[in-house]
């Protein structure tokens, strides 16, 4: 029976890389499978089973941590409207332009900013693409320093807080946990930020040294531009740009991390103060909040049917005896906690070649979390480390969702060889980045 459960596993696994819809792969794949189980084997499955279903589904809709999905995808594709990136990235330029590579660093600091305020991939991607892409290959980057440079800062939002995927994974976490452990949502924001930031200090690090190493690849903005640019109020400028964001991502962590408000709460807060923001820079109208509504309604719907149908794959999943039989093999086969932990690892980043983090989140994690809590291993560390790998899988080749958000919007000059050879270094940065969690983590966070 439990062999059973592995096959469904790799059946759905091998459908969802054939390229199938993932949220009706694993719900209807796990009720087939589940069906014709029952008609051969009825000892090992009861359709009964899925009398549990309604209200494990009901579960999740009334689930109130996952309201914070819906409300942080519209604070984010509202603070896309607003104008604030194309502000932040042209002052932020010019504040830096005299250093070698300092375009390139402008553009890592405004992905640190917007990912600290939207943590929608896409949305940062495309933004920073259209906006800085044509100007750096103007001013003589390198075409995969700039690519790599946008791509890999456009996924910054995956690790530094407010993140959907962080929402997603403690959640995911807490339900396969079953009451062994509990992963909150805001300790893990908090316990994300040093990794974030430490990122963000790497890649201008990487850029300093590309520049210095070869100047032709990342040269500097001639002074006379800058002092044009700067003018009598140029601070008043920086001034503007900087406050209004960076009050938003005090308001929504703050009120996080001081215990004001949860979560779900702050993203209302965020929800509400991207609006604003948006009146403010003059940017808003019905007709752009009517859009806003519609991609945050789709963009959820598409988050909600995947949380469904992996509820529906955990059901039949655990009925076949999947977990214990994995748990018992892992056991029998005196893998270390440390070892075991590799190993899943491994799993997910090579995963992230071929599938979405929200597939990884919704179909391996939940297997896996049951295994590491019989291992006595801290939840938060490894969640922490889960979602720096998750990070990679938006980067890595052939399927790297910024790789294609990025090119759909980049000059047709710019080439697929561009895009991967740009990325190579800021995957290597993000794997130290993971390596460094691992050995050190008490150097960057509380663990539970």
């Amino acid at each position: 029976m439990e062999l059973l459960a592995v096959l469904l596993f790799v059946i759905i696994f091998v459908v969802i890389l054939l390229g199938y819809p993932v949220a009706f792969t694993l719900g209807g794949i796990s009720v087939a499978f589940a069906f014709g189980v029952s008609i051969i084997a009825p000892s090992y499955f009861s359709m009964s089973t899925f009398y549990l279903l309604p209200s494990r589904m009901m579960g999740v809709m009334n689930n109130y941590v996952l309201m914070a999905v819906p409300l942080f995808i519209f604070m984010g594709i509202m603070l896309e409207k607003s104008g604030l990136a194309k502000g932040l990235l042209e002052t932020m330029a010019m504040t830096f332009g005299q250093l070698r590579g300092g375009l390139a660093i402008s553009v890592v600091i405004v992905g640190a900013l917007l990912a600290a305020s939207t943590g929608i991939v896409g949305a940062t991607v495309v933004t920073m693409g259209l906006i800085s892409l044509p100007t750096m290959l103007e001013r003589g980057y390198s075409p995969s320093l700039a690519t790599g440079v946008i791509a890999s800062s456009g996924t910054l939002g995956q690790i530094i807080p407010p993140s959907i995927v962080l929402v997603l994974l403690a959640d995911t976490i807490n339900s396969a946990s079953r009451g062994a452990a509990s992963v909150d949502v805001g300790t893990l924001f908090s316990a994300a930020i040093i990794p974030g930031v430490l990122l963000v200090a790497m890649y201008i690090v990487y850029i300093i040294v590309k520049a210095a190493l070869h100047p032709q690849t990342a040269p500097s903005i001639p002074k006379h531009e800058i002092q044009q640019f700067r003018g009598n109020d140029f601070y008043t400028k920086l001034l503007k740009v900087l406050v209004l964001p960076v009050l938003l991502i005090v308001l929504v962590l703050g009120a996080i991390f001081t215990g004001i408000a949860s979560p779900t709460e702050a993203s209302a807060i965020g929800a509400i103060g991207a609006t604003i923001l948006t009146i403010v820079q003059k940017q808003f109208s019905i007709q752009m909040l009517r859009q806003v509504a519609q991609e945050t309604m789709k963009l959820t719907t598409m988050v909600f049917f995947i949380l469904l149908g992996a509820t529906t794959f955990s059901l039949v999943f655990r009925a076949l005896g999947g977990d214990r039989y994995l748990q018992d093999l892992i056991v029998a086969s005196q893998f270390s906690p440390m070892l075991f932990l590799a190993i899943v690892m491994l799993v997910i980043f090579i995963a992230g070649f071929f599938i979405d983090f929200i597939e990884i989140v919704f179909i391996i994690v939940p297997v896996v979390t049951p295994i590491f809590n019989a291992l006595h291993m801290d939840m938060l560390w490894v969640g922490v480390l889960m979602s720096l790998n998750l990070q990679t899988s938006f980067l890595t080749p052939p399927f790297g969702f910024a790789l294609f958000y990025l090119k759909g919007v980049a000059p047709p000059t710019i080439t697929t060889r561009h895009l991967y050879k740009g990325i190579l270094p800021f995957i290597g940065i993000q794997l130290f980045m993971l390596v460094l969690v691992w050995w050190f983590p008490e150097l960057l966070f509380s663990t539970q």
